[in-house]
């Protein structure tokens, strides 16, 4: 390894962190095209492998050096268990050279396969669908009873009159089953069609010696030969509606040719000379159209850069050699050239040209890109649920590699791991010799390099890349799980009570079978003389055969009309759910979206809640609300959390927020006016300013001292110089500067920086360029240390004008602190300290700003072990944290920020409902304890009166993780015990509001060791609120599952990016939020919403009706089936069960089918005990689901026993009747048969059950109602009719000869009261008597005393705007009455007690400046003689500032504990915080004490 010299050390080297700018964004024509995401085919997606980055995308290209050449280690076995699931072991890809001969057959053609590029999600094709539907629907073991009934019931040797009809619920059943998945299959199809013939640019004839073209099956050869004639086909029938312009076109898309690059046009001025690093030939095709050949001589059209990375008036900086992967010896035939062909057809091997805006169809490794710095970037929501940019670089070996005849050119190999499915790590190698030398050559590949399959390339022209994985090799289909399959609480418990009556059902057969059996052996009794024969022809046979026919005879004891009744209520349910306007959220178009149909009722028994913070709680949009540079504080802001503290101070937070406003509007327009007066910015647009502080636009022009004046515009020029954002122009008069970035936060620190004059324009290859006050200026960037979760912080090493080299440092204000000058600036410390508290207590997240000036001798030597580093194979992210540790020391302080994330509307309210309801809410967030804290804080899940348990094991030893453990639970008299546990279970009460718990993703891991797990499980049981912070997405399942298992409880989470994913999937109902972080939460959810705020009516209102609704069907449907079934058993008797037919065969058809369907399916699709405005009002409704009381195992066994009495009635009392004498009719005819027999019981029983369910029901409307009179009639109505017929053979005329006897009416009358006396006294007794929460509210409802609900509620337009506080239409519990001075245990359940709410804190931010991977700070401007590492006086001027005095005034009530929490970095804390680093602190120093805070 050799390591090039500086031959010109004032130049300093190319940066190795560097990031491109673009300065205008212009949309291609792929831009309109709206291409479907890979993750929108699959509805559910795995957690595989959810790994948080270590460091980010922010690493450039690592081989991005001059001159340095580091041959790779070998490849070492991974240990991640996805690691080479598929155990395919490493592969090596080779372009334009041979296989070695170990890798080919005797033919010559590669021995390794690869998978395909075509994805087929889709379950069945043609020709499988019916066998294999078949095969799965018969894994149900219901399906498969009921065909053994229906196979017995074709030998008429069991007694069955018409095995055609019985087979028909069956049928029915299988078939619409198969018609949905159908349906479902054939969506999967379109969409994998729909992708797999995506259109890419394909390089097409050349030799890619990695797959062979024969390798395709006779089934495939066919089906793609048809699939050819027919296209050509229909193109032939199309051929005429083309016009010439799109013949034109789609030739030109298919031809070789050279156009001149499209550009994006620059915002900096075009009137001063300019050199562009392009070479005159890269002229990359961009346009579907021919364009003319480049100039002969070469060169570009004068006065056009080539590219728009283009800058004014400097010479381009001396290049390095980094090799070439190209032979220019290598002869060129001219044939590949680049096609557009299908996805399914990219292959392992091939070249691929990617333009702005397209999908990425597989795992690409960039050579090339429009950027001659290498860098392009892409938008990786669809793999990670992260909307913001990322960057990517080029090989350095492949940057010239830009035409199909220089792909042709290319000789090299790339060494790749095996397919794994993490997103966040890649680890490859490229080979190649170079020339002339002869010199072999090597260039790591990471995960930097790749593009991955799903992204989208965003503001970049095109990109040149060879394809290393494709179809499920690729990273985003290895994470593509499926969801596991969740089935509701109820349904399984369902199992238990269907084996129960199975049991029956066989008890039922038993006896049957033995007495038939009996009665043949002793053949002296009628039988033998009324009897054809036996048919058995011995007792044993002939109670064997009565046995299965009586199973086919008695099978409606276990019914398969009920699951075909539970398929439609669930079916409606999700129907009326994603109906619900009031969960539609418009600002998405977006309304609550049922993933699952069959889990409804499990949201009427959730007891906890596991919500994500950010984009779940907040709206993760950041606005920069205030500021402190220099010890003074600017900025106005009324935010979220101040509110809730003055509420919680018992002032009129109304009033106070509206005089707030009004200052605030009020300094907003005096603002404005200083700054167009300051300076004409037409970047400035009004409507996007939110930093509110005309102090500091004074301060800016000078009113207060120079001092303060220079301290504004150096910490204003750190904000415009110190992030890693994209500038994008917006055509227009004036233009509009918009910013992408990877974190909300720096996109709001330059916007603010671009509101106040500081405008970010865009960049060169080496450089930045700003607008500052009017003027154009450069700044060149020498390196970018970039941000991750351990160092929470990252710094941008400047080049200034005056050649002086400046660190720019901004991160978490603990981590700043520590890093500071040792024994300076303690004043300033203290001051800022402050500030930053008073922003942290108003639910603002903070963080700091630093900087130290480098001498050039020191950041040389410093500079090249840091590309050495860069250069390393292994352990590259250790070594370069190490350095940047070594010189991220001695740093000045400037000052701090302050951004809010505002919470989600109607976030309080809904957790102060839910709380009410008897739901436990836990956060669960990747943010550090004290935005955890606040944000508790504004969202009621935390108070002053609670006493904050802060759970932080510093040595991350198990001792004494239990030790505290035990210290804990020992102050509410427990030890973790399995009795307790076991209490622990059957108490579903909340626990007293005394106590909350913090912890973070450390002290997690231990306490979730076995060992402890238990411990803790049960001291979190008796806190109020728990909230977990800098958690992984395993931790986050890891929690559910415990909280889910060990407390036998229905849990819920709710997120919105890919990190909830596992917590989603792990949980009894998942829900995702559609916001603005990706849909990846969505499609793995049971449920998605737009909102949080919309999970209140989710669970309280439409989980609380499913739940109830159906316990109330399944109970009932056992109960019918019991009555009626019995009724048939009991005839039994009298026949010496010979399984004689009570009824005629179209009554036991009939009975599930129409008599007694419609009642018991609307009783649980629309039954209302309370309508929804009530069941918010009163959300103390739902704990009777999380104790689930409306199923429970005593209550089937009731309705069982009660359709077992009602049977005993029914059939009774008609055979007293008969018992004493036949009735005859008026000419003499004895109705005395069979069948007749059984029409005196069949309408009164099928009477009793209808009327059964409506006692049951609860809402008695319209439909009700006429529902069940039409079933009663319709028993009679087909008596009539069908018995009118001859075809009914022995019934006929039966109807009209049984309803003319006063007998008839007699028995049915007299039936159906004793039948239903006993329930309707029970239900009497214990609705007057003992009457449950819903009866105590019904009985309100009808003395009108919600009334008010009906009524529309005045709201302040205004106030609703600026309140995040603001609910749905719905009513809030604001708006009831409140009982201060009794006991909340105490209240009466009437008129809903409901304890005040208070919007309070938000969080404060972790990382500083953001929390991605990448940050990058510029600074420069000419520099003031403005010295930071002394305190510099504050400004005599004393000004009125009301935000800063009014969080100063409330700040006198700040709860001890919550001030002395070592999480909670207060100013006491940070001013005791003395940097414990040197310069001597090399990096031998461990990670872990690098970035970490030493308070002492």
């Amino acid at each position: 390894m050799a390591i090039s010299s500086f031959a010109e050390p004032e130049e300093a080297p190319l940066p190795t962190k560097r990031l491109r700018w673009a300065t205008q964004r212009v949309k291609g024509k792929t831009g309109n095209r709206k291409r479907t995401s890979i993750i929108d085919r699959f509805h559910h997606r795995g957690a595989h492998n959810e790994k948080k980055r270590d460091s980010g995308g922010g690493e450039s290209a690592v081989t991005d050096l001059g001159g340095i050449q580091e041959e790779p280690e070998d490849d070492k076995p991974a240990d991640d268990p996805d690691h080479d699931r598929d155990n395919q072991g490493p592969r090596r890809v080779m372009f334009n050279t041979p296989l070695a001969p170990q890798d080919v057959d005797e033919q010559g053609q590669p021995l390794k396969h690869y998978r395909r590029n075509k994805i087929r999600t889709s379950k069945y094709t043609p020709l499988s669908f019916i066998p294999k539907n078949l095969w799965y629907q018969f894994h149900n073991i219901a399906n498969v009873y009921f065909l053994f009934l229906i196979i017995l019931a074709f030998f008429s040797i069991f007694g069955a009159s018409n095995p055609g009809l019985n087979a028909v619920p069956l049928i029915v059943i299988v078939v619409a089953t198969a018609i949905k998945d159908a349906i479902e299959d054939y969506r999967r199809t379109v969409l994998d069609n729909e992708l797999n013939n995506s259109p890419v640019h394909r390089l097409v004839d050349w030799n890619n010696v990695n797959v062979s073209a024969d390798d395709i099956s006779m089934w495939r050869r066919i089906k793609k030969a048809t699939t050819r004639g027919i296209t050509s086909t229909w193109r032939k029938i199309s051929k005429s509606k083309d016009g010439p312009a799109k013949k034109y076109a789609e030739r030109a898309m298919d031809q070789s040719r050279v156009s001149n690059e499209t550009r994006r046009t620059s915002v900096f001025s075009t009137h001063t000379q300019r050199q562009s690093f392009a070479s005159a030939r890269e002229d990359i095709q961009m346009t579907p159209v021919p364009s003319p050949l480049p100039h002969q001589d070469g060169l570009q059209p004068q006065g056009r850069p080539s590219t728009s990375l283009s800058f004014e008036g400097q010479a381009p900086p001396i290049s390095r050699d980094f090799g070439n992967v190209m032979n220019p010896s290598r002869p060129v035939t001219g044939n590949p050239r680049f096609h557009q062909d299908y996805w399914k057809n990219v292959q392992v091997g091939d070249f691929l040209r990617i333009y702005n805006d397209d999908q990425i169809p597989a795992d690409v490794v960039i050579l090339s890109t429009s950027d001659p710095d290498g860098a392009c970037y892409v938008e990786t929501k669809n793999l990670d649920g992260e909307t913001n940019l990322k960057v990517r670089h080029a090989l350095r070996s492949g940057r010239k590699v830009k035409h199909a005849r220089d792909c042709e050119r290319t000789e090299f190999s790339i060494e790749s791991e095996p397919p794994q499915a993490n997103l966040y790590q890649y680890s490859a190698v490229a080979r190649w010799e170079q020339y002339p030398t002869g010199e072999q050559m090597a260039e790591p590949i990471t995960i930097n390099n790749m593009l991955l399959r799903g992204c989208n390339l965003r503001n970049t022209d095109w990109v040149l890349g060879v394809v290393v994985f494709t179809g499920f090799d690729t990273k985003i289909m290895m994470n593509a799980g499926i969801t596991p399959s969740k089935r509701s609480r109820i349904s399984r418990e369902l199992n238990w009570n269907v084996i129960y009556n199975f049991v029956i059902l066989v008890g039922m057969c038993l006896v049957s079978a033995i007495i038939e059996g009996v009665i043949w052996g002793e053949g002296t009794n009628t039988i033998a003389w009324f009897e054809f024969g036996s048919i058995g022809n011995n007792p044993a046979m002939d109670g064997f055969i009565t046995f299965f026919a009586a199973l086919i005879l008695f099978q409606n004891m276990v019914p398969i009309a009920l699951y075909i009744t539970l398929e439609i209520i669930k079916t409606l349910q999700a129907f009326f759910i994603y109906s619900d306007t009031q969960m539609y959220y418009d600002k998405l178009d977006y309304p609550c979206t049922p993933k699952s149909w069959n889990i409804s009722d499990d949201l009427g028994q959730i007891e906890y809640i596991f919500s994500d913070k950010t984009g779940t709680l907040t709206q993760n949009v950041m606005e920069f609300k205030k500021a402190t540079i220099n010890g003074v504080p600017y900025g106005e802001a009324y935010t979220e959390a101040q509110a809730g503290m003055q509420k919680r101070l018992g002032m009129d937070v109304e009033t106070e927020g509206a005089r707030a406003r009004e200052e605030i509007a009020r300094a907003r327009t005096k603002m404005l006016a200083g700054l167009r007066t300051l300076h004409d910015n037409p970047y400035l647009h009004d409507e996007d300013i939110t930093f509110i502080a005309p102090d500091f636009v004074a301060d800016m022009a000078g009113e207060s001292t120079p001092e303060q004046q220079q301290a504004n515009e150096q910490f204003m020029l750190a904000l415009a110089l110190c992030h890693t954002v994209i500038s994008e122009t917006v055509p227009g008069d004036p233009p509009r500067i918009e910013f992408k970035a990877q974190s909300p936060d720096e996109a709001a620190l330059v916007a603010t920086a671009r509101d106040v004059g500081y405008t970010v324009l865009g960049n060169s290859e080496d450089g930045i360029h700003l607008n500052v006050q009017g003027q154009d200026r450069h700044y060149k960037v020498l390196n970018t240390l970039e941000f991750n979760s351990t160092r929470k912080r990252m710094s941008a090493i400047i080049r200034m004008p005056d050649n002086k080299i400046i660190l720019f440092c901004k991160g978490a204000d603990s981590i700043i602190y520590s890093r500071l000058i040792p024994g300076q600036q303690q004043e300033l410390r203290q001051t800022t300290a402050e500030h930053l508290e008073m922003f942290a207590r108003e639910g603002l997240r903070t963080l700091c700003i630093a900087q130290r000036e480098l001498g050039e001798e020191e950041y040389q030597k410093w500079n090249k072990e840091h590309e050495i580093a860069a250069a390393a194979i292994s352990d590259r992210e250790e070594k370069l944290e190490a350095l940047s540790d070594l010189i991220e020391q001695n740093l000045s302080l400037l000052g701090g920020t302050a951004i809010e994330d505002r919470l989600q509307e109607g976030v309080p309210d809904t957790i102060a409902l839910l709380a009410q309801a008897g739901i436990k809410l836990w956060v669960l967030t990747g943010d550090k304890v004290e935005t955890a804290i606040n944000i508790g804080f504004s969202c009621n899940l935390l108070n002053n009166d609670m006493e904050l348990i802060v759970f932080k094991i510093d040595d991350e030893q198990l001792a004494t993780a239990e030790a505290e453990l035990d210290k804990h639970l020992a102050s509410f008299n427990i030890t973790g015990s399995d009795a307790e546990l076991k209490a622990a279970k059957k108490n579903h009460q909340a626990p007293d509001p005394t106590h909350a718990i913090v912890i973070d993703g450390d002290s997690l891991k231990l306490v979730l060791d076995p060992k402890l797990r238990q411990r803790f499980l049960l001291l979190c049981k008796q806190c109020t609120s728990v909230l977990c912070c800098r958690v992984s997405p395993a931790q986050k399942a890891s929690v559910v599952q415990m909280v889910k298992s060990g407390l036998d409880v229905m849990t819920l989470s709710i997120g919105d990016g890919a990190n909830d994913v596992a917590m989603i999937q792990e949980a009894d109902i998942g829900v995702g939020i559609a916001g603005e972080e990706g849909r990846q939460a969505v499609m793995s959810a049971d449920y998605a919403i737009g909102q949080f705020r919309f999970l209140q009516r989710l669970v309280l209102v439409h989980g609380r009706w499913s739940y109830r609704r159906i316990g109330e069907t399944i109970a009932n449907f056992f109960y019918k089936n019991v009555i009626w079934t019995f009724t048939i058993f009991w005839y039994q008797i009298f026949c010496n069960f010979d399984m004689t037919y009570l009824y005629d065969y179209s009554y036991i058809v009939l009975f599930n089918v129409a008599f007694t369907s419609l009642p018991v399916i609307f009783m649980g699709v629309l039954d209302q005990d309370v309508s929804d405005k009530v069941s918010l009002a009163v959300p103390q409704l739902y704990r009777r689901g999380i104790e689930r009381k409306e199923w429970t195992q005593p209550k089937f066994w009731l309705y069982m026993l009660d359709g077992l009495y009602q049977s005993v009635i029914c059939f009774f009392v008609a055979w007293l009747v008969f018992r004493v004498a036949s009735p005859v009719t008026y000419n003499g005819l004895n109705v005395d048969s069979r069948e007749r027999f059984g029409i005196y019981i069949a309408p009164a029983t099928v009477i009793a059950i209808n009327l059964y369910i409506l006692l049951n029901t609860y809402r008695w409307d319209w439909l009700m109602v006429l529902l069940v009179v039409i079933s009663i009639l319709l028993v009679w109505f087909w008596t009539g009719v069908y018995s009118s017929f001859t075809a009914s053979a022995f019934l006929y005329k039966a109807a009209a000869e049984c309803f003319a006897q006063p007998s008839f009416w007699a028995v049915t009358c007299i039936s159906v009261i004793l039948a239903l006396l006993p329930r309707f006294c029970i239900k009497f007794i214990q609705k007057v008597y003992f009457p449950y929460d819903t009866d105590i509210i019904r009985e309100q409802v009808r003395q009108g005393r919600f009334d008010y609900l009906d009524k529309p509620a005045a709201s302040d337009d205004t106030a609703s705007k600026e309140s995040s506080t603001t609910s749905s239409d719905t009513p809030q519990p604001s708006k009831h009455a409140y009982y201060p001075s009794i006991d909340e245990d105490q209240r009466p359940i009437y008129p809903p007690s409901v304890a005040p709410t208070a919007a309070t804190h938000n969080g404060r931010s972790q990382t500083g400046s953001d929390g991605t991977e990448f940050t990058r700070h510029r600074q420069s401007l000419d520099q003031f003689n403005f010295n930071p590492q002394n305190d510099i006086p504050n400004p005599t001027i004393e000004r009125a500032r009301p935000s800063f005095d009014r969080i100063r005034a409330s700040m006198d009530r700040v709860r001890p504990s919550f001030e002395a929490s070592n999480d909670f970095t207060s100013a006491a804390l940070l001013t005791r915080l003395e940097s414990s680093r040197s310069h001597s602190l090399g990096p031998s120093r461990s990670r872990r004490n690098d970035s970490t805070t030493d308070v002492q």
